[in-house]
């Protein structure tokens, strides 16, 4: 065939589309020493278009036609191009008698996949199928390269290296690869998308570390493919030495499954097992995790009784799911739970984090149009302390919250509607003190207005309107709580809001920068007094007053409180606006004026230090700084109202320069405890802080610290190794928390991570501080 168009291409040097001068013209020159103009463009040449519908194409500053050696001859930028191949050479030679195609010179062959091939010899049959290298060199789309004394190609898709090494890393020559596998043979068959050795060696910087005499990957082209993953190695106090290697399954484009089995001196195997699926509309996830636990095997923990250990005897485990779905460009659903045997399985054998304290498994169904959100989800809580009550397990069936934006201005300005229902459920618990059933249904409608004004003097008016209606059922039978104790009732109860919002900005521009000054106020009117101090809370405990709700007419988290009376909220904002730094400050008092001061509810339903339970509330302080991209800071203080004593706060500071990224969080402030009844001060801090050695080797270490208790929580170290090709990563790592009853005690852990690309897998992030294993076996190709 090649013969037939090296012929046609012949034909149509020799006869030019279109006469030139001869100082125009390059010569070809047949072997009887008759010479004949060289056209531009056509078979040889530069050409201004390819054709590429022609099966090949040849062009070459000269072309050579040996008759009686039957040979064709192109010499000088040699160009082949073959269905979607592209060999160059400094010379081809054609053999018509043998049938084969010869390069010489820098030789260089573009395969279609992507693969380039470089050789000083290379000979091919007619179709560029079948050949033999010397001195070859094969490099990969993804740059991973094979270099061998000698190669052979065969059945149109098998290469045969002799004496040969692969590696994914770079090198300029002069220093080894850091990894390579040298073998005798290497076989490179694209067909099965595999690349086999025999007596293979492994190697790091040349260095001969280990052998085996066979040996076989995915091709580096392949995304997925069944194999052995990269390996993790480690020491725990709790644990022993693990040992965890995983095994992908490749099993469908769909669906994969990986094994990862963990083997642990101390406690036996961990079987685990992970499973996902990608369909049309979404994807889904589920993760498996079991142990046959010897109880003789935990820690011995003062205060544990020999039964309790008993009851962890057998096996123990965990099933995690995630998954979320499209029904169409508005709506989506999906869910999170996870299902586990005892509390302490999943911190135990650290597939949580030991900070964890709650539970909170969720399905949901949300909906989001250009105006408007709906959203319906049913939660499972449960607590995972010693000092958990049952009243910490419930179930939600389900929350769901509907709000709407009305396109057309009323009375010129914007209406809100927001609907909220609730089903609720402790059933037949104990909480030491008595059986306890509790039982709450609720529907929740409101409405909003709002209409801003601005004067001819740059004051601004917002004045606003609400007015909300519930429809509360409870049924509530808890000895232990004399407020909610048989407690059984369907009423209905309503709210009415008004008020008005006033600021006056005063602006100041000094060259490039602005400062705004704008002192608010705020006046809120609700009813006197509605239902609520006799009632369960569910969803407003979380009461915490800051600047981000000073303005808020009401302050607390959810819909079971309610505020009520005259409250007055004021405060000052300043903010600054320079070619590079911005910082803003906003500092204000909240103030009850008449009526019942719901936040003075005598129970502990929410915070009752909240700093809103005087008349006159604590002062707040929000502080929002960063003088340049490096640096940011944010502050967020309460201050007693009498005193200015710190009542809580939230400090948070980051730092990234060049090499160095640096971050802190302190915290403070009253927190109740459950088992004691009591408030107890609490202030710790967070510090993380990752230094990038060089372009390839990062520090970084973590801390949290308690300060009342003046102990660390939990603190880590981690020094890691990042190339194009290789990624190491040994960590060490502590942790304080005690609590016996759940088996989690002060432990210390080293691990060790390696991975080489292409060799089960490799899957990283080049950013400094979130180096990730290839973890992700989607993008991973296995061995074996």
């Amino acid at each position: 065939m090649l013969a037939a168009l090296l012929a046609l291409a012949i034909v149509s040097v020799a006869a030019p589309a279109h006469a030139q001068s001869v100082r125009d013209r390059e010569t070809f020159t047949a072997s009887d020493g008759s010479a004949f103009p060289k056209p531009q463009g056509g078979m040889f040449g530069k050409p201004q278009q390819l054709d590429k519908s022609l099966p090949l194409y040849l062009q070459g500053d000269e072309l050579v036609y040996d008759t009686k050696g039957n040979r064709v001859i192109a010499r000088g930028n040699v160009e082949i191009y073959y269905n979607k191949n592209v060999l160059t050479a400094d010379e081809v030679i054609y053999d018509q008698g043998a049938n084969t195609l010869t390069a010489s010179g820098n030789v260089e062959l573009k395969e279609a996949n992507g693969n380039v091939i470089r050789a000083d010899r290379y000979t091919l049959t007619d179709d560029f199928r079948d050949g033999f290298v010397q001195s070859l060199s094969v490099v990969t789309r993804d740059d991973s390269r094979i270099t061998a004394e000698r190669g052979e190609r065969r059945e149109g898709n098998v290469t045969e290296f002799s004496e040969a090494t692969f590696t994914a890393c770079k090198s300029d020559g002069n220093v080894p690869p850091l990894w390579c596998i040298g073998a005798k043979r290497i076989i490179h068959d694209q067909s099965a998308a595999t690349i086999s050795y025999q007596d293979a060696e492994f190697k790091l910087y040349g260095v001969t570390i280990g052998y085996l005499p066979y040996f076989e990957h995915a091709d580096p082209s392949v995304k997925r493919k069944s194999g052995f993953l990269a390996p993790t190695y480690g020491n725990s106090d709790d644990l022993g030495i693990f040992v965890e290697l995983p095994y992908y399954y490749a099993l469908s484009p769909t669906y994969d499954f990986t094994f990862r089995p963990r083997y642990m001196s101390e406690q036996g195997v961990l079987w685990q097992g992970d499973w996902r699926q990608k369909l049309a509309n979404g994807e889904y996830y589920v993760n498996l995790a079991g142990i046959d636990q010897d109880y003789t095997d935990l820690p011995l923990s003062a205060g544990v009784t020999e039964d309790q250990r008993r009851s962890l005897d057998g096996w123990r485990g965990s099933v995690e799911t995630r998954g979320r779905f499209s029904l169409s460009s508005w709506w989506s659903y999906g869910w999170d739970v996870t299902v586990e045997s005892d509390d302490s399985f999943r911190r135990f054998y650290k597939l949580d984090s030991v900070l964890l304290t709650d539970r909170v498994n969720d399905l949901w169904l949300v909906g989001l149009g250009d105006r408007s959100y709906f959203s319906a989800k049913a939660y499972q809580f449960g607590g995972l302390l010693v000092n958990d009550t049952d009243e910490s397990e419930s179930l939600v069936h389900p929350v769901i919250d509907h709000n709407y934006v009305f396109k057309d201005p009323v009375v010129g300005g914007e209406l809100t509607w927001r609907s909220n229902a609730l089903s609720l459920s402790r059933s037949d618990v104990n909480n030491g003190n008595g059986l306890i059933s509790q039982d709450m249904n609720r529907v929740i409608t409101e409405v909003k207005w709002r209409r801003r004004f601005t004067d001819a003097i740059g004051i601004t008016y917002t004045p606003f309107g609400e007015l909300r209606g519930d429809i509360y059922q409870i049924d509530y039978e808890d000895p232990s709580n004399p407020l909610t104790a048989g407690l059984d009732d369907t009423f209905v109860r309503g709210l009415a809001t008004g008020g008005a919002t006033v600021s006056y900005p005063w602006v100041a521009n000094t060259g490039s920068s602005s400062h705004v000054i704008e002192p608010i106020g705020q006046i809120v009117a609700h009813n006197a007094s509605v239902r609520q101090d006799d009632l369960p809370d569910e969803d407003a405990k979380s009461l915490i007053f800051d600047d981000t709700n000073l303005f808020e007419t009401s302050k607390f988290s959810g819909y079971d409180r309610l505020e009520t009376g005259v409250r007055a909220n004021v405060g000052v904002q300043y903010t600054f606006q320079g070619p590079v730094g911005y910082a803003r400050v906003l500092a204000g008092q909240s103030i009850h004026l008449s009526g019942e001061n719901a936040y003075n509810e005598n129970s502990d339903q929410f915070n009752a230090r909240s700093g809103l339970e005087t008349d006159k509330s604590d002062y707040v302080l929000g502080i929002y700084l960063a003088p340049t991209d490096v640096f940011r800071v944010i502050a967020q203080s309460r201050f007693d109202e009498d005193d200015m004593t710190l009542r809580r706060e939230d400090l948070t500071a980051s730092f990234n320069y060049g090499p160095l990224i640096a971050s802190a969080t302190y915290t403070y402030g009253d927190v109740f405890d459950t088992l004691t009844q009591t408030y107890d001060e609490q202030e710790d801090i967070l510090g993380f802080m990752a230094l990038r050695l060089t372009d390839r080797w990062t520090l970084s270490g973590s801390m949290r610290y308690d300060l009342d208790e003046a102990k660390v929580l939990t603190d880590s170290i981690r020094l890691a190794y990042l190339d194009e090709c290789f990624m190491l990563s040994a960590t060490y790592s502590e942790t304080y928390i005690n609590d016996p009853a759940r088996f989690i005690e002060p432990d210390r852990t080293v691990m060790l991570r390696f991975e080489m690309k292409n060799l089960g897998g490799f899957n990283y992030q080049t950013n400094v501080v979130d180096f990730m294993g290839g973890e992700d076996a989607s993008a991973l190709a296995g061995t074996r």
